[in-house]
């Protein structure tokens, strides 16, 4: 017997934005995503890859939602590079990596909405 049960394959967050060329320009040389497609004239969409994570930017001209009330955990091989890395590419953190009551060690990043990220990894994955 065959499971036709349909598969869920894949996601993307969405984060409104106010200015997506600013935000384009932090989530690719600050934290390290790729453009994978742009949409719009003007830009209004931007589809963002990083290794297997996908992040969409919609500019807030286009869409009644207000920006900065997205939030994204995107779970990672080794949090402690990944803080050095965004660090010093100058993210705008809101704590370091730390080890957490709920099993994960990760730390918060916010861009200029205040959309959040959470980089982080299972916490035996740590030790």
């Amino acid at each position: 017997m065959i499971d036709e049960h349909p598969m869920m394959a894949g996601s993307a967050t969405v984060f409104v934005v106010s200015d997506i060329a600013a935000s384009l320009a932090y989530y690719c040389d600050v934290l390290g995503f790729e453009v994978a497609f742009e949409y719009g004239q003007p830009l209004s969409y931007v589809c963002l890859c990083c290794d297997e994570v996908a992040l969409h930017l919609l500019a807030a001209s286009s869409t009644k939602r207000l920006p900065g009330h997205g939030a994204i955990c995107i779970f990672v091989r080794d949090v402690d590079q990944i803080h050095a890395e965004v660090a010093g590419r100058g993210a705008r953190l809101i704590n370091r990596p730390e080890g957490r009551d709920y099993g994960m060690r990760d730390f918060d990043v916010v861009d200029a909405d205040g959309n959040q990220l959470t980089f982080g990894m299972g916490a035996d994955a740590a030790a």
